[in-house]
């Protein structure tokens, strides 16, 4: 039995052996982020080695490449690759890539907390998957809005891949990303390696900024696809809607950009039952 100061292994899943600095694989993906991959890359490098960073680009055609390749130039453990397609594929690309013991994610359009990987290793220790604390930046409005939670078995698989951790061969027995995915493809692999006995733990001090949506035109297609990925959830794993709180999505939705958000997310949701098959 472990001693009592460390939770039980998932089934399938060892802790013996893991070390207390894993090398880390901070896994990118980015299409045309030339406003704002310096800014990420400049707050990775000063991360808490040892650790490597691998851009994958999805086809860009705004100068991301070339910005990635000039950081490259100046710190080996960063490196490019590029891969077409949704994220969920270029992500796969990355881990299969990737050196380290740990996968870390995150986002082309965000800012990582100097603190991030090391507060990211620590919530590791004990877990098998481990969530940071996203901030939304940006307009105001947007900020403010939360999450629409989805518990399974005890933990809420919603937490982004904008900022999230897993041990390598975690994610690889719950099989990596869907990349049949358009969005949630977060919550899916969540998802399935808490189905495979996986636990989720939380550290807020593992601190990104995400840039929320600059237009009312990008807000409302994100939404439209967030309800797209949801829909895609169910046709996947089933009726989800009894691990939903009603009370707490309507609490955090109750202004009017909430509810907007809802009412186009909806949109996506019915497009998908209706374009979608059912999946087994």
């Amino acid at each position: 039995m472990p001693p009592e100061s460390e939770p039980p292994a998932a089934p399938g899943f060892s802790r013996s052996g893991r070390p207390p600095r894993p090398f880390a694989s901070v896994i990118v993906t980015v299409r045309n982020e030339a406003r704002h991959i310096a800014d990420l890359l400049d707050s990775l490098v000063v991360q808490e080695q040892p650790f490597e960073v691998l851009v994958i680009d999805a086809e860009s055609t705004d100068g991301t490449r070339e910005i990635v390749r000039r950081y490259a130039a100046s710190y080996p453990f960063i490196r490019l690759l590029e891969r077409g397609g949704r994220r969920g594929e270029a992500r796969n690309r990355g881990a299969r890539e990737a050196q380290g013991q740990i996968l870390a994610f995150i986002d082309g359009d965000c800012i990582a907390n100097p603190f991030w990987l090391q507060q990211l290793r620590q919530a590791l220790q004990g877990a098998d998957v481990a969530a940071g604390k996203t901030i939304q930046i940006g307009y105001w409005a947007f900020e403010a809005l939360g999450r629409v939670e989805l518990d399974h078995r005890g933990y809420d698989v919603t937490f982004p891949s904008c900022n999230l951790g897993y041990w390598k061969d975690v994610f690889e027995a719950a099989g990596g990303f869907d990349d049949h995915f358009h969005t949630a493809e977060d919550i899916d692999l969540n998802f399935r390696a808490v189905d495979a006995g996986a636990k989720i733990a939380a550290n807020e001090h593992a601190i990104v900024y995400h840039r929320a949506r600059d237009t009312i035109g990008k807000f409302l297609k994100q939404a439209y696809w967030n309800g797209y990925g949801r829909k895609q959830l169910t046709l996947k794993h089933g009726n989800l809607w009894g691990q939903y709180s009603f009370r707490k999505m309507i609490k955090s939705q109750l202004n009017f950009w909430g509810l907007l958000r809802l009412g186009t997310a909806s949109l996506g949701y019915v497009s998908a039952k209706i374009k979608e098959p059912r999946r087994a």
